[in-house]
């Protein structure tokens, strides 16, 4: 059975703090997912664990959904992947994305159902939902290495 746990982010300052504490904590190899509807708060977080990371603020974190992916320097290196207007796994292999999901920083991937058969084992998955206009659930799944580490990722 996989750990979940619910997080209720119930205003923009505790998405904030959630991502913050989730880049805090991460380490080098480390993939998070992000799902969600479009405008669910997927790259708010994502800029979030940026400060989490220390990626410099003049590195602004955007959503690479045309770029596909940016990196941004930080503690370790924050891989940012929008796999939106992607259709199958192959694509990401042309493209030599599987470099980035064993790399030496934190891959942070928005719309991970493209990866398909290429999903990673070793992950902590996060699916936002909106709740409110300003309010979000972030349902947390950690899978094979980030299942001892999925309580270190609850903020205070």
């Amino acid at each position: 059975m996989k750990p979940s746990v619910n997080l209720t982010l119930d205003n923009p300052a505790k998405t904030v703090h959630f991502g913050r504490h989730l880049g805090n904590m991460a380490r080098a190899g480390d993939i998070f997912t992000l799902a969600g509807d479009l405008g669910s708060g997927k790259t708010t977080l994502t800029q979030a664990i940026g400060q989490g990371l220390a990626v410099p603020a003049d590195c602004f974190i955007t959503s690479p959904t045309f770029s596909l992916l940016h990196e941004y320097p930080g503690r370790i290196p924050l891989y940012h992947m929008d796999l939106y207007r992607l259709a199958t796994s192959d694509e990401i292999v042309e493209l030599g994305f599987e470099d980035y999901l064993y790399g030496e920083g934190l891959t942070v991937i928005e719309w991970p159902d493209r990866l398909q058969d290429l999903m990673p084992a070793d992950r902590l998955d996060i699916h936002l939902t909106f709740t409110g206009e300003n309010s979000r659930l972030a349902v947390l799944t950690a899978y094979g290495n980030m299942i001892p580490r999925l309580l270190s990722c609850l903020p205070e």
